[in-house]
């Protein structure tokens, strides 16, 4: 059987304190990555990982769209998973979707007002053409 290297689990206090340029750590997808030594390395810049220092950056991470090669080399700096207790803290971004159902308003921004314009642009049309 392959040896399993134990997991190691830091919490989110223990993550927060690694927000300089000496200790920089990044949280993405529950994964701890100690990406000190990628600051200067970093094709965005090291700005674009300090900003993230100490904290979550899974949303800014998956926002970029970063390449298979890019994320392949990415798994060198995980030092460990965020705690299980501590998941729950992080806060997920919100999605936001377009609703038809359930607004008043979506009655008329998508039927009645594309409809009128229809029978306004139709009877123009018609009038153009029977001018002619």
């Amino acid at each position: 059987m392959a040896d399993q290297k134990e997991v190691k689990y830091y919490t989110l206090e223990e993550i927060k304190q690694h927000n300089h340029s000496k200790s920089t750590w990044i949280l993405i997808h529950n994964k701890v990555y100690d990406v000190t030594k990628f600051l200067e390395e970093h094709p965005g810049g090291e700005e674009v990982l300090r900003e993230q220092a100490g904290g979550d950056a899974t949303e800014t991470f998956e926002d970029i769209g970063h390449s298979t090669d890019a994320r392949n080399m990415s798994k060198e700096f995980i030092i460990g998973e965020l705690h299980p207790d501590d998941r729950s803290k992080i806060q997920k971004p919100t999605e936001t979707f377009i609703t038809t159902t359930d607004s008043d308003s979506s009655w008329w921004s998508n039927w009645i007002i594309p409809g009128i314009s229809a029978f306004i642009v139709a009877l123009m049309y018609r009038f153009y053409m029977a001018s002619e």
